[in-house]
């Protein structure tokens, strides 16, 4: 009986366009199923392979559904913590749209800084947000996809 394909699930709501398009071309290349998971619509290709799922609004919905539907050896792309920390512990890999991987090894780290940052711009403290999303970013995040992609998926 052959290893049934991993799926990529995608944190649409906060995953750059440029990313998005990266993620798109390698699920048809590689005949890989994606799915991206917002709470809006998506303008996406007509696919066999990548598919969107909308969610109710409100407060982690997205999320919440690629917690329920993601399993062990599919990948996750996002750079939401708390929910990388939930599908890592359920058996997914993790990548972030940087294309850093993102495992049970360096997850708690991860997280419990950003509760840190959270705690003190709560006090009023100015920190800075993340940086903007470069071209050096797209070219590691498609490095990274095409190297997992290669590993996990038989075109």
């Amino acid at each position: 009986m052959p290893i049934p394909k991993p799926t990529l699930w995608i944190d649409a709501d906060a995953c750059p366009r440029v990313a998005r398009d990266i993620i798109i071309r390698a699920a048809e290349r590689t005949r890989t199923q994606a799915w991206m998971v917002a709470n809006h619509a998506l303008s996406l290709p007509p696919s066999a392979w990548v598919k969107s799922r909308m969610v109710a609004q409100g407060f982690d919905a997205a999320d919440n559904a690629i917690v329920e539907a993601a399993t062990a050896g599919d990948l996750v792309i996002t750079s939401d913590l708390p929910l990388a920390q939930e599908v890592i512990e359920r058996g997914a890999e993790v990548m972030t749209t940087r294309g850093e991987s993102l495992t049970l090894d360096n997850i708690k780290a991860r997280v419990q800084m950003r509760d840190f940052m959270e705690t003190l711009r709560a006090s009023g403290e100015h920190t800075r947000g993340p940086n903007a999303y470069t071209d050096g970013d797209r070219r590691e995040f498609a490095n990274a996809l095409d190297r997992w992609l290669q590993r996990h998926v038989r075109a």
